[in-house]
């Protein structure tokens, strides 16, 4: 049996008080046990980030994308592994996995060349014979809280730039899937990451709470629920630490008569029950225009669902593994019935799925909706499981008034044939990541990931450049170095 502790200062260090059972969700069996951080390990960690601070932020920029680079070249060495402890934990399937680490290492190439975005400005003689620049510095000890269904991919969203602008870190990855982050720590000290640069706390809420109140924090990253990113968001205004909170998300794909059915259909099987549909940017609303389309395009997902193959991970013919949780699986069901009861059409009944052979795990099949209303919980609700609802309405106003309308904004896209409803669309709807027949219009590192309303509390995205400036602070110089001969009195105005 697996047993996982913490990294703090470069030591894998254990206290052995508390510790909590991970499961393969393929298998329902236990894989490992997880340590639950204290607060003396939590100080422990804030310690190591503030004490290794001191150096780190003066080592040169260069050497510390030498060390960066070493590190994504043992990450690809080891993806394989990686990957796996994705499946096991997780349980999406592999191909899901290798995905997920491919997008990480996309951010740790960004962080490689982060010099580009640090350098500051310069305007010199800006007033008689004054110089005036500004510089970007590091904040300080940073934290990284993430979630259960990015292990890999979210926790490099946040450290690797956040420790090339010459922060420290300390991670609290999910506690249902610690092993991938757990191992690209230890990566990290391989590849020579001062000791205490980043560390890592394995915990739950407890943990959480510890770190975002701790005096010696200077900014929080969160990916998770609304209430508690709102919740977070809320404490560290509170306590004057820095933020960017991604919560929760509803999705919509608007469907315009002239779209390709065929490709519509294929595209949402992959949006709404990738990774069993926990994901915070699955498609898990289809807005479609007209009922002879929408008809169409419920028949083609029909025949597409019934086909979906579900089963374990590691079995590389399977679309579609388990939910993370029975808990989980039990929450997703209830959401089902929900829109049964309130008079939505069930088109395809995911409870209805048997795996052979993994009778115990939390697998739950494709399920669609029909008819669903504005006013149903299915569609108000985020369910982050294998549920898609269609929504039928007459024009591209009414579909683009129900995006708007929605409290989430976190990503949405139109599937049509015409340039200029696709224009309007993306002009138009309040969303902060927009595809236009792109089902998962997730930026490349090289921009920012983030939503709108109730999806993101915080002014700044998630990693590429709004991430550099999350986790650094501007400071401006005005230099005189020719003193005036003549006239040495005070002034009273003020200086223009």
């Amino acid at each position: 049996m697996k047993y996982l502790g913490h990294i703090i200062n470069g030591d894998v260090f254990s206290e052995s008080k508390r510790t909590l059972s991970v499961f393969n969700p393929a298998t329902a069996q236990q894989t490992a046990d997880v340590e639950l951080a204290s607060q003396v390990i939590v100080d422990e960690a804030v310690i190591a980030a503030q004490n290794a601070m001191k150096s780190w932020q003066l080592t040169p920029i260069n050497h510390r994308a030498k060390i960066m680079f070493r590190m994504k070249v043992l990450i690809e060495q080891n993806a394989d592994k990686i990957c796996n402890m994705l499946t096991e934990e997780h349980g999406k399937v592999i191909d899901d996995a290798r995905g997920e680490l491919a997008r990480g290492i996309e951010n740790i190439d960004f962080a490689c060349g982060i010099a580009q975005l640090l350098k500051g400005e310069h305007n010199s003689n800006i007033s008689t014979n004054i110089d005036s620049w500004s510089e970007f510095k590091p904040l300080g000890v940073v934290v990284g809280i993430t979630p259960f269904n990015f292990p890999a991919m979210v926790p490099l969203w946040m450290w690797p730039i956040a420790i090339m602008c010459g922060n420290t870190f300390v991670l609290k990855p999910s506690e249902q899937a610690p092993s991938a982050p757990f191992f690209i720590c230890e990566l990290a000290q391989q590849a020579g990451l001062p000791a205490g640069v980043l560390n890592l706390v394995n915990g739950d809420k407890i943990a959480s709470e510890l770190l975002i109140n701790d005096p010696c924090v200077k900014a929080v990253s969160f990916v998770g629920s609304t209430p508690v990113a709102k919740s977070i968001y809320q404490q560290a205004a509170l306590n004057n630490m820095r933020c960017q909170a991604l919560g929760g998300a509803k999705n919509h794909a608007v469907v315009m008569p002239d779209a390709d059915i065929d490709f519509v259909a294929n595209s949402l099987m992959g949006a709404a029950f990738g990774s069993c549909g926990e994901r915070c940017m699955a498609i898990s609303v289809a807005v479609v225009i007209g009922d002879e389309c929408a008809d169409l395009l419920v028949q083609s997902l029909k025949q597409r669902i019934d086909g979906l193959k579900v089963g374990s991970g590691f079995d590389t013919q399977n679309e579609m593994g388990p939910l993370i949780s029975k808990v989980h699986k039990e929450r997703v069901e209830k959401h089902i019935e929900s829109g049964i009861e309130q008079g939505a059409k069930l088109v395809s009944d995911g409870r209805q799925l048997f795996v052979e052979g993994f009778e115990s795990g939390y697998f739950l099949g494709g399920t669609v909706f029909d008819h669903v209303t504005s006013d149903m919980d299915i569609y108000q609700q985020e369910i982050f499981g294998p549920v898609l609802c269609v929504m039928r309405v007459k024009n591209l106003e009414a579909a683009l008034a129900l995006v708007n309308k929605h409290q989430y904004g976190n990503g949405t896209c139109i599937f049509t044939q015409n340039g200029s409803a696709a224009h309007y669309f993306s002009e138009n709807v309040a969303a902060g990541m927009v595809g236009i027949n792109v089902p998962l219009p997730v930026p490349m590192s090289c921009h920012s990931f983030g939503g709108w309303k109730q999806s993101i509390f915080g002014d700044l995205n998630a990693y590429g450049p709004d991430a550099v400036r999350f986790y650094t602070q501007r400071k401006t110089i005005t230099s005189r170095w020719k003193i005036p001969s003549q006239d040495h009195s005070a002034q009273f105005s003020f200086p223009s």
